[in-house]
């Protein structure tokens, strides 16, 4: 099956598929390419060399030289693919297609369809290989610049899996992070968040970076972002360029969030490691808001509401496993009690998270 648009009549193979025939570019001069149809050169790659960074599918070849030494920034924008992983890129040097003289300065795996950069120091003079391959055969459009000023959010190393990911049953998520003094000069920071199965990421929020009273920065910043719907989502908080470019965009903070419309509060089953509420402690028939947090980030890890039964033990059980998964071993509780009868009052409290059980 060929799907339509990306069969090998849509786009011919871009000449320099082979690195005899690569594209030199200039600085900062934009150039629109392709991976559709581009084949490997075997003989001019060693994948030993970036281990398991990248691996060899429909490559093609640009050289760069720069015209000064100093940092530089391959700019990665434009990407339209077949599927969601996007490209990958090596810069090297090393007399072209022959591996045992290459010296990797970068490979990078970008595993999403963002305007990235890549940042490199170079020295002036020397011819650079950079060598674009579609993540495991990805067929994709891109555009690619070499430039002193960077463009997009930084190719920052992924994530572990989401599997990793901490739980919510809350639509409403809590991002929270601190500016170090290296970035003080910052404008703003802007939140990004992508679903596990989306192309690129979305803008959610863009904080100026203000100065309080005493003319300072405020360290700390936090805003709520309300998710679609179910599923994993990631979260980035970068912090934007100053005006002179310096320093470069830089990911401030990154998690993923699993959120589920199930409830954690209802029918865990016995074997599965879970902690139980002190509902007994409460009123029959009122109606309680239970917040269980991170007590570390404060990230918001369950918020319900329910009415108290006191003939349903299991009530008051809470599935843990994912969060010990996760590496947690305490969590915030705060229940608010809003009794039939009375004024409402709330009970902090700070409970351990079971372990998980051996393997067999």
């Amino acid at each position: 099956m060929v799907l339509a648009g990306w069969g090998p009549q849509a786009r011919a193979q871009v000449a320099n598929d082979n690195i005899e025939n690569r594209r030199r570019l200039a600085l900062n001069e934009t150039v629109t390419s392709s991976t559709v149809g581009c084949t490997v050169q075997r003989g001019c790659v060693d994948e030993r060399l970036t281990g398991q960074c990248i691996q060899y599918h429909n490559d093609q070849w640009f050289e760069f030289t720069p015209p000064a030494t100093g940092p530089y920034f391959v700019n990665v924008g434009g990407q339209r693919c077949r599927d969601v992983r996007g490209v990958q890129l090596v810069v090297l040097t090393g007399q072209p297609c022959q591996p045992a003289t290459y010296r990797v300065l970068s490979c990078t795996s970008l595993g999403t369809q963002d305007d990235v950069f890549v940042a490199v120091d170079l020295q002036a003079g020397r011819p650079y290989l950079l060598d674009v391959d579609g993540y495991l055969q990805d067929f994709c459009t891109f555009t690619l610049q070499v430039s002193g000023r960077a463009v997009g959010v930084p190719a920052v190393p992924p994530l572990p899996a989401p599997a990793g990911a901490l739980p919510v049953t809350s639509r409403v998520v809590q991002v929270a992070w601190a500016l170090p003094d290296s970035l003080a000069g910052a404008p703003s920071c802007r939140v990004l968040r992508r679903e596990q199965h989306a192309f690129r990421s979305t803008e959610r929020r863009r904080v100026p970076v203000a100065r309080n009273s005493y003319g300072g920065r405020p360290a700390a910043y936090a805003v709520a972002d309300t998710l679609p719907g179910p599923g994993l989502y990631l979260y980035q908080v970068v912090a934007d360029a100053a005006p002179d470019g310096a320093p470069a965009p830089t990911v401030v903070k990154q998690f993923w969030v699993a959120y589920s419309q199930l409830n954690p509060l209802l029918g865990p089953l016995a074997a599965e490691p879970h902690l139980v509420l002190p509902l007994q402690n409460y009123p029959r028939k009122a109606e309680l808001s239970v917040l269980i947090t991170d007590p570390v980030s404060g990230r918001i890890l369950l918020n319900k509401q329910l009415v108290n039964q006191l003939n349903d033990p299991r009530m008051g059980w809470v599935a843990t496993g994912p969060w010990a998964a996760a590496g947690l071993r305490k969590v915030a509780v705060a229940i608010t009690c809003h009794p039939v009868r009375g004024r409402f009052f709330t009970d902090h409290l700070l409970l351990n998270v079971p372990p998980l059980p051996a393997a067999p």
